[in-house]
């Protein structure tokens, strides 16, 4: 009797210490707005690229294969020197991966030339070989949330095919 708990306790412990083989642990970077419009900047396009991350890090997690890897914003301030630092300077990138235990970082810009259209632009960077491995360059026809989700789910089949071996032909940097 006095060792009745010990199975119980058992799968509490299992259960806390989450899933085994969790995923492919990535993490992904706030995505940063680049509007070169005439009214850049608006209330309406900053929530948009706020909510492009977790969007993406849903999207992957859907995916069944990723662990996401949270980075403090503080700890992305501090690495970033200026807007597009990050996006510019892999090493960087690679460093906040090592920092948090990701083997993949994907750092990202919302670019947008116009009120007609934008660009979801991203690096793959495999933390491990520290390296880009990847560019991907989505464009968003109109500025609608339904649009924003299809091609952060567009970006999420790219990132994963080239994770997992089944994009024949990624997008290196040049």
């Amino acid at each position: 009797m006095k060792h009745s708990f010990l199975p119980g306790l058992t799968v509490i412990l299992l259960l806390l210490s989450g899933p085994a083989g969790a995923g492919t642990p990535i993490a992904v970077l706030d995505f940063e707005l680049n509007d070169i419009t005439s009214l850049p900047n608006t209330p309406a396009e900053r929530i948009r690229t706020v909510s492009i991350k977790p969007l993406l890090e849903e999207a992957l997690v859907q995916r069944g294969a990723y662990q996401i890897i949270p980075i403090s914003p503080a700890a992305q301030e501090m690495a970033n020197s200026g807007f597009g630092y990050l996006f510019r300077f892999d090493e960087q990138a690679v460093k906040l991966g090592e920092q948090s235990g990701a083997d993949w970082v994907i750092v990202g810009q919302h670019s947008k030339p116009s009120y007609l259209f934008s660009y979801l632009m991203a690096h793959l960077i495999d933390v491990r070989t520290k390296k880009r491995v990847a560019d991907f360059d989505i464009e968003l026809k109109g500025n609608h949330e339904t649009v924003t989700r299809h091609a952060v789910k567009r970006l999420a089949e790219k990132i994963d095919g080239v994770i997992s071996g089944n994009d024949k032909k990624p997008r290196l940097p040049t």
